[in-house]
């Protein structure tokens, strides 16, 4: 978006350069990255990154209100509610399309998440991008943080009171998700251990896993794991299912999962925010179902979106508290490649220290798109599209 520095980095770039760049980021793991990396990051211009980061206040506004908890006590499903939930979410990720409104370039808010992202691997990718491209020395993929001290947050954040080994990375099956490098940069990092729960065992409130012959007392859970993924798993069988007291500490607890995520967006109100509604609150379908994209609200990486709304879609749901219908946006195609402009959003990343009024912006994601929408399915067979980072002004 910043014409000069677009034009160099297009016009250096080689792809032998962006296969070194894309092997750094996984050979010394021994397993390929199966996710795509975009050939390029993207520059912020100082105008785009004051608009993104006021965006991103004016949603935490309401995450800040005291009554939100009790506003979104019923965005957690009983089943699925977690005891020993604290005050507010540790890790806090908006995400926000590059958009036209009207004759403006402005973000808009696609969706949130009061979960963990790709703390680890967005700082390898931009290191590695800076390593193997010209990246400008005024431009940073962090805001108010040099490398280090990122990296020391992330481990206090992580770690809190306790030692490396006691505290682990939770998931299903750690080396077999497409983000399983995020897994590994993370332990580079701050020495967790990344644990599939099949590998958790529970004496009386006290968990422990084993490593090397030797058990291991877990007291602090860095949660990476979806309940969604959890339930469709009939095949595993573990001792503990996360919704038994126990006792650790977490990082974000699950509660806030669901409570900050796309149940919250119909009490957003904002020029940064498309309307939103309810199902189960409108008082009338729209006519113009062709402007709206209809949403489950239990749902992860975009499951059961429907694009080409129709009013048997939306009459015929049987729960229609479960979803919400959005505005559609109309993502700007805005950064240069060598065959056609692709369009992009940017997740603004946040840690919220135990003690802090506010979360804090620490760091971002981007991912570039040429197809009809964001992702892989829409993206086959494409080029300079994939995820990425920004270098912010």
């Amino acid at each position: 978006m910043i014409q000069d520095i677009r034009r160099q980095y297009n016009g250096k770039f080689t792809q032998e350069a962006y296969d070194q760049f894309f092997r750094s980021l996984w050979e010394h793991f021994h397993q390929p990255i199966e996710f795509k990396v975009c050939e390029t990051p993207v520059f912020v211009p100082e105008w785009l990154r004051n608009l993104l980061i006021q965006a991103g206040e004016e949603v935490i506004d309401t995450l800040v209100q005291p009554g939100f908890k009790e506003a979104t006590e019923a965005s957690i499903p009983d089943h699925l509610r977690v005891p020993g939930e604290d005050d507010h979410t540790t890790f806090l990720a908006i995400d926000f399309g590059i958009c036209k409104v009207g004759d403006e370039i402005l973000p808009q808010l696609i969706e949130m998440q009061g979960f963990a992202s790709l703390y680890g691997h967005q700082h390898a990718m931009a290191r590695g991008y800076r390593r193997f491209f010209d990246i400008p020395g005024h431009m940073s993929h962090l805001f108010s943080l040099e490398d280090l001290e990122y990296e020391d947050l992330l481990r206090r954040t992580l770690l809190g009171d306790h030692k490396a080994e006691n505290v682990i990375l939770l998931d299903i099956e750690p080396n077999k998700q497409k983000t399983w490098v995020d897994f590994w940069d993370t332990k580079f990092m701050t020495g967790i251990e990344p644990v599939c729960i099949t590998e958790l065992h529970r004496s009386g409130n006290d968990l422990w896993y084993e490593r090397d012959g030797q058990k291991i007392n877990v007291h602090r859970i860095y949660d990476r794991l979806i309940f969604d993924e959890l339930e469709a798993r009939k095949d595993l069988r573990y001792d503990w299912n996360k919704t038994e007291p126990v006792n650790v500490e977490w990082v974000s607890h699950p509660n806030w999962f669901f409570r900050i995520s796309k149940y919250t967006m119909p009490m957003l109100r904002s020029r940064f925010v498309p309307e939103t509604h309810f199902v189960h609150e409108l008082p009338v379908i729209p006519d113009d179902l062709e402007n709206y994209v209809l949403k489950p609200l239990f749902s992860f990486a975009g499951a059961g979106v429907k694009f080409d709304v129709q009013r048997d879609d939306i009459s015929s749901l049987e729960h229609p508290e479960h979803f919400i219908l959005q505005k559609k946006v109309q993502y700007e195609p805005v950064i240069q490649t060598p065959d056609v402009p692709a369009k992009f959003e940017v997740r603004m990343m946040y840690i919220w220290e135990k003690d802090s009024p506010r979360p804090r912006l620490v760091i971002n994601l981007v991912r570039l798109s040429k197809g009809v929408m964001i992702g892989v399915n829409f993206n086959k067979n494409k080029d300079w599209v994939g995820g990425s980072v920004g270098f912010f002004e």
